[in-house]
């Protein structure tokens, strides 16, 4: 369990970059470096957080620490890569009336994004070798990509998910050699119906004894907004918008947003700072409250779903789909490491120069990714100096 919390931990730490660049980081450190799963078992996690609602890297990394040590790792591995970023949001929430930017700052966040295109673009790139060795999954890869860039949003995104996996079912069964039959037997496929029925009845229960106090009401609207988003951290930020817009202005809402973009870890602790300014009164229980609400409903989907899927998903036909699904993430991947990290984060030529040795320094001198963070927000600070 140590082991579990200081990985997680350290990755919240330095993950800046959203739900893709944290896939980057994910397998990079646990499939390469700690060998705690291999490609195909990472991929069909990522395959299940596509298509479960909630926090996608926050579901796989919850995961990962489920299949590592039980419910008990699973739980830990959250709570430790969400502990950084959690406790960042409610300092600037408690501090909001005296938030001051600060070029220094701004430097540092400016490197460590530009870290996250080094990262997912290597990942892309390794995945790609990985899942997209044929005609057929290196074209499902490109059409993936191209869709979600001409026209990105949530019915794009599922349509291609589902288009992958309908073809991939069809067209690749036992063809990719990283998909295995499991003996008859070896692993349950029966999902865990305790925790799916807790999701649902919370789900359907809450909004009826929310009135009752201004916490469980709280729980119940950040509850809600968690169990409807899928396409992972950005698009919840419409559904917590309208949970408090009674409540907080706009301008608060922004400059959370703002905040949870600038601080590693996931998008969904955006809930933090909007949880403790929502009741004044008592803003670190209010925190803890809507921060664990907006999870809660993707972590019992995952924990309901995680054993029968790992079996399912290696049946002849499931593992033909999943095929397709693998390659059609690694579009999804491909298309993000565009829009909206690039974009957001390489705003001159020299923003690029240092993506190109970065990446140069991570793909084939291997430099550890700990050494990048150093050096990337060092970057970032100098090129926010005033040279002249």
């Amino acid at each position: 369990m140590f082991a579990i919390f200081k990985h997680f931990f350290l990755l919240g730490l330095t993950s800046f970059g959203g739900p893709a660049a944290h896939l980057g980081y994910f397998r990079h450190h646990f499939v390469e470096k700690l060998n705690w799963l291999d490609d195909a078992s990472y991929a069909r996690l990522i395959a299940l957080s596509q298509f479960l609602p909630g926090p996608g890297s926050s579901q796989v990394g919850f995961a990962i620490g489920l299949k590592k040590a039980g419910l008990l790792g699973g739980l830990t591995a959250f709570v430790a890569f969400t502990l950084p970023s959690f406790l960042t949001l409610l300092a600037l929430a408690l501090l909001a009336a005296e938030f001051e930017q600060y070029s220094l700052v701004l430097g540092v966040i400016h490197g460590l994004k530009l870290l996250a295109v080094i990262v997912v673009a290597d990942a892309t790139m390794k995945m790609f070798s990985s899942f997209c060795k044929t005609h057929l999954t290196a074209a499902l890869c490109v059409v993936t990509a191209v869709v979600l860039l001409i026209a990105p949003g949530l019915w794009a995104q599922g349509g291609v998910l589902v288009g992958a996996a309908l073809i991939g079912a069809f067209k690749l069964r036992e063809k990719d050699p990283l998909q295995k039959l499991v003996d008859e037997g070896a692993e349950s496929i029966h999902p865990r119906w305790t925790a799916l029925a807790l999701f649902a009845a919370l789900f359907v229960l809450l909004p009826f004894f929310a009135h009752h106090h201004v916490m469980l009401g709280l729980f119940s609207d950040f509850y809600q907004a968690g169990s409807l988003v899928f396409g992972g951290g950005h698009v919840v930020l419409p559904l917590l918008q309208a949970t408090v817009g009674d409540t907080l202005t706009q301008s608060q809402f922004l400059t959370g947003y703002a905040a949870a973009q600038a601080v590693p870890g996931p998008m969904f602790t955006l809930a933090t700072y909007l949880g403790a300014l929502a009741v004044p009164d008592a803003p670190v229980t209010s925190a803890l409250i809507a921060t664990f609400a907006v999870f809660a409903p993707g972590l019992l989907l995952v924990l309901a779903l995680q054993s029968s899927w790992e079996a399912l998903s290696q049946k002849p036909v499931l593992a033909g789909a999943v095929a397709g699904i693998n390659a059609a993430v690694v579009g999804l991947l491909l298309a993000a490491l565009y829009q909206p990290i690039f974009v957001s984060s390489v705003l001159s030529a020299v923003d690029f120069a240092w993506v190109v040795a970065g990446f140069f320094l991570l793909n084939k001198l291997k430099l550890p990714v700990v050494a990048l963070v150093g050096l990337s927000g060092l970057v970032g600070v100098c090129m926010g100096l005033p040279w002249g």
